[in-house]
């Protein structure tokens, strides 16, 4: 993608993301974001089919980062040079949900939140079947992914209303205790 698709694309989201911090996402038109964007509706289409798509593209490009395998040194926070382990992960991935608060919650807010906590759930599932020592072996792999997935979205959605105020490191470790899981 060229400079100039990436800031089309990178205006899109932003109109996106403030529409939906204005009102619920069944409501918001393709003309609303084509207008907040100051983009034509041909160049919205040739990056995006719907207003679904959009979302989903967002939701993907929050994810990838955050779910990386490879992590780097961010201004908040910095696992770069860690193992990597389950621990980690999962505050890395709360450190990057809190620097995108904005964001994610304008994403959660009405009919988008299921969407995109769908989305989530998928990276998540993801991610826990890549620490099979956090799933227990007397129990159905694919019923404990279930449940981890379950029970970390949960916690998360707890944390966001809570507005954030316990440290990621509290939250993923507190979660780890939760599930009985040490490294």
């Amino acid at each position: 993608m060229d400079r100039r698709q990436q800031k089309t694309r990178q205006a899109v989201f932003q109109a996106f993301n403030k529409l939906l911090e204005e009102k619920r996402f069944n409501s918001i038109t393709v003309q609303e974001i084509l207008d907040e964007a100051n983009v034509g509706r041909s160049t919205f289409y040739s990056h995006f089919e719907t207003k679904d798509a959009l979302l989903k593209e967002m939701c993907t490009d929050i994810f990838d980062h955050i779910f990386s395998y490879e992590l780097h040194s961010e201004t908040s926070h910095d696992f770069s040079s860690s193992d990597h382990g389950l621990q980690e992960k999962i505050t890395h991935l709360l450190y990057h949900l809190k620097d995108n608060r904005r964001n994610v919650l304008g994403i959660l807010s009405g009919e988008s939140g299921g969407l995109f906590m769908r989305y989530f759930k998928e990276y998540l599932a993801t991610m826990f079947d890549q620490y099979p020592e956090c799933i227990r072996k007397d129990v159905p792999k694919e019923f404990a992914v279930n449940h981890l997935v379950g029970s970390f979205g949960e916690a998360v959605t707890w944390w966001i209303d809570t507005k954030m105020k316990m440290p990621p490191e509290d939250v993923a470790d507190n979660y780890l205790k939760l599930i009985g899981y040490k490294e």
